[in-house]
């Protein structure tokens, strides 16, 4: 190895005796120090260079006919080298490109083909190497790092596993990835975001076709389905060069050559006020038209601040709400056109590619915790709905080439006669839907026995559920039985899941294709009859991205089933304990994993119809979809609250060792402060990879809690973070979550933070409190009465849920 290296330096020196462009590396050429790589074009070319006055070389893309050097590309921005290195970028004999330090690989395409293989810097900045066909095998293109030129791609690509996006550099003279990042959040319908570690700095529109508005320059082209998400700009002008940057300070710019060898800036992301970051907070909205107050809540007749007082003194972070509050009545309310706006974060929302405004109101209006539909895009039929609040509106200029969005409003504040032609729709769909319920509940009336024992199906239609104090107005579809025993193959044991206390899952395929998972109660299960009612009243009346979506049940006979959307990727469980599957979770997963699960709680505790208290949060219970995102699953054992209760006290108590409170497991006390402790443990659990259950460190430490306490006071927190994903973390947002954890998990429940304060805290607002001492307390501390034993299968269940616990105080 040491004669090979002398003999190609020596070669080097022969061969490469002057500085040469090329406009091919290949097997029998490749590039030295001095050398460029450049097409007859000459728009861009690739050499080594140095940033700044920094000593340390890079192997980068930059402009060739451009005063200043501007950089759009660095290959070895992780690996930086001395000046002084002989440095060398070649294609070995497998075909990958490789940049050598001496005999040392730095960086390489990390590809192999059979053929003869070639690469090239083509005229519009991509760097590609081609087998001898001259198919890609590798572009630049697909690994940006601070600048977007016309052509690349801002989104996912699904099949290759691929995100592309935007890190700035450190700084002027370091191209190593900043705090900085731009690029597509796909958890809605997409948009571009800003970001400053997991903080959103700002944000542009929802994606369109027609997103360029007065950007007159670019052209966009939007690719939105099961296998790409991704956002391309491209020049209507061949002869203009253009870039886009994401620099060191944050500050996304976009540049149009001016001329003469230089730029002018063309757009800037953050210009002013209105451009950070949901300043005005939910339904509230910036109008750069204003000349003093930049917030006014969404429409001033039919909203009001929520914080009379601290709007008057320019503090908007309370946001508004409805002067009239939604009742979620059928027949009590419509919706309001508002025009010419940037469209809110689309974050938690729901969006079908294929459906027209009149099919995307009903569908709202239909779902009460729908808040606000649009068409983000004229030149599709597109339907978005937004649940929750609405966040980050801005009314534009009447140039600016804003949209329409339709918000949920009381009927009492409903004015059809100023609506204009769309809203005239939405009235005739309104009163045809009012009719439609009515006709549907005077059906059921006639012919629906009153008690859910005596619920017969005739055939798949909708079941009108009634519990024991009240008829609940919700409704489900009813799948017949023949139709699951069809979709699972009889229940074969080849698509059982896992199973539970409630009895087993199993997987299925509906005659249309669609993918779900059919809980089948066991006529054994000590979790019967009162758990199915429970879950299917409870999980109804919610709908957000992070709970898991069912479609429906069956009752037939001895029969009870539960059918799901169904979760490729099983359970959080699965990944985060399991040895081989957890370095498939990076820290970056993890934290929105994380993430996702604080706002299904914010959603279950504060936002949704009524307050639902889980009692069963685990690992086990926390599903992931194909995108890897958290969905919280098996509301069996969920109770709901009405009004302002928050707490409530039972004789039986339900939940699973080592997630349960300490007031909950003692005494039988629960509350939202209860989910709140869950959240901290899973919290813990995700970052360290070790389950709370079973886990003996020493004598000193027999405790999972324990363990994690002593480390955050010796100073030592990182020591707890899964080894699968040290080297992909970010230190500040590790300590971060473990300190929230811990102060979850906190003994007294009003210490404990509630869930809406949890997000900011993850998001990295302010300085955290310091938490008190968890909860130590020990399931021998806890006496059993009676509770049900769980088998599972590929991790789809854990855990024991205990059905039946005596609630008393241990002394």
């Amino acid at each position: 190895m040491e004669g090979a290296a002398i003999l190609l330096g020596c070669l080097l020196f022969v061969y490469k005796s002057t500085a040469v462009e090329l406009d091919t590396i290949s097997d029998k050429s490749f590039l030295t120090d001095r050398d460029t790589l450049v097409l007859p074009a000459g728009i861009f070319e690739l050499g080594f260079f140095n940033p700044g006055r920094s000593d340390n070389r890079y192997l980068g893309i930059w402009f060739k006919n451009i005063s200043v050097r501007t950089v759009v590309w660095v290959a070895n921005r992780h690996h930086p080298l001395p000046g002084a290195s002989p440095l060398v970028l070649k294609i070995d004999d497998l075909g990958n490109l490789g940049l050598f330090n001496n005999s040392s690989l730095i960086w390489s395409s990390n590809t192999t083909t059979s053929g003869n293989a070639t690469a090239m810097l083509r005229d519009n900045g991509n760097l590609v190497v081609s087998d001898q066909d001259m198919t890609f095998i590798w572009q630049s293109f697909d690994y940006p790092t601070d600048t977007l030129l016309p052509g690349m791609k801002l989104g996912r690509d699904y099949l290759r596993n691929k995100e592309w996006q935007l890190s700035s550099w450190k700084s002027s003279q370091d191209p190593a990835p900043g705090e900085f990042t731009y690029g597509a959040d796909t958890l809605g319908y997409p948009e571009n975001k800003l970001k400053q570690g997991a903080l959103v700095k700002f944000r542009d529109r929802p994606w369109s076709n027609q997103f360029s508005g007065t950007l007159e320059p670019f052209t966009y082209d939007v690719i939105i389905n099961e296998y790409e998400v991704s956002l391309t700009y491209n020049l209507q002008s061949l002869n203009l060069l253009s870039r886009t940057t994401l620099n060191s300070s944050g500050q996304l710019e976009s540049w149009v050559e001016n001329g003469n060898g230089g730029w002018r800036p063309f757009l800037s992301s953050v210009s002013g006020a209105c451009d950070k970051y949901n300043i005005c907070n939910a339904y509230g909205t910036c109008n750069i038209n204003m000349n003093q107050q930049f917030c006014t809540c969404l429409d001033e007749k039919r909203f009001v601040p929520k914080n009379q007082k601290d709007w008057d003194i320019a503090d908007w972070s309370g946001g508004c709400i409805w002067r009239t509050p939604l009742e979620c009545k059928k027949g009590s309310e419509g919706f309001i056109k508002y025009a010419n706006v940037k469209l809110p974060d689309t974050e938690n929302t729901w969006f079908n590619m294929r459906m027209t405004l009149e099919e995307c109101a009903t569908k709202c209006l239909e779902n009460c915790t729908c808040m606000a539909y649009a068409n983000p895009d004229d030149s599709r039929s597109i339907c978005v709905h937004w649940f929750s609040d609405i966040l980050d509106n801005q009314v534009l200029p009447e140039f600016g080439g804003g949209s329409y969005i339709f918000v949920r409003m009381a009927s009492s504040e409903l004015d059809f006669e100023k609506q204009e032609g769309e809203n005239d729709k939405i009235k005739i769909i309104v009163i045809l839907g009012v009719l439609f319920m009515c006709l549907s509940i005077t059906t059921w009336w006639c012919v629906t026995p009153k008690k859910w024992d005596h619920a017969k199906p005739t055939g798949e239609g909708k079941l009108l559920v009634a519990s024991k104090s009240q008829e609940e107005d919700m409704e489900q579809k009813l799948f017949r039985f023949s139709t699951i025993v069809n979709a699972t193959a009889n229940f074969s044991p080849n698509n059982k899941l896992g199973e539970g206390g409630f009895g087993p899952v199993y997987k299925g395929m509906l005659e249309d294709g669609q993918e779900v998972a059919v809980k089948r109660l066991s006529k054994n299960s000590s979790q019967g009859h009162a758990e199915f009612k429970n879950e299917v009243i409870c999980i109804s009346k919610l709908q957000h991205r992070n709970l898991v979506k069912i479609l429906g049940c069956c009752i037939e006979g001895d029969e009870k089933l539960l059918i799901y959307e169904y979760m490729p990727n099983k359970s959080l469980d699965s990944f985060i304990f399991d040895k081989t599957q957890s370095v498939l979770l990076d820290w970056t997963m993890r934290f929105n994993i994380i993430k996702g699960i604080a706002r299904g709680l914010v959603y279950m505790h504060q936002d949704s119809r009524l307050r639902i208290i889980h009692r069963d949060l685990k690992a086990g219970n926390i599903l992931l979809d194909h995108d890897m995102n958290p969905k919280i699953s098996d509301f069996g054992l969920a109770r709901s609250f009405g009004g302002n209760e928050t707490q409530a006290n039972t004789e039986r108590v339900v939940g699973t060792y080592g997630y349960m409170s300490p007031e909950y497991a003692l005494d039988g006390l629960f509350s939202i402060k209860s989910d709140v402790f869950s959240f901290g443990v899973l919290v813990l659990e995700i970052v360290s990879g070790k389950r709370n259950r079973g886990f003996v460190r020493s004598d000193n430490e027999p405790n999972f809690l324990e363990h994690v306490w002593s480390l955050y006071n010796e100073g030592s927190s990182m020591d707890l973070i899964d080894s699968s994903c040290v080297e992909s973390c970010h230190s500040a947002e590790v300590i971060r979550s473990i300190k929230v954890g811990l102060l979850c998990v906190q003994h007294n429940a009003g210490d404990r933070p509630n869930m809406s304060s949890v997000t900011l805290m993850l998001g990295g607002e302010g300085e955290l409190p310091q938490p008190k001492q968890p909860s130590f307390f020990m399931e021998s501390q806890v006496h059993v009465a009676n509770f049900s034993s769980v088998m599972y299968t590929e991790g789809f269940l854990n855990d024991c849920t205990i059905i039946d616990l005596d609630a008393r105080l241990k002394t």
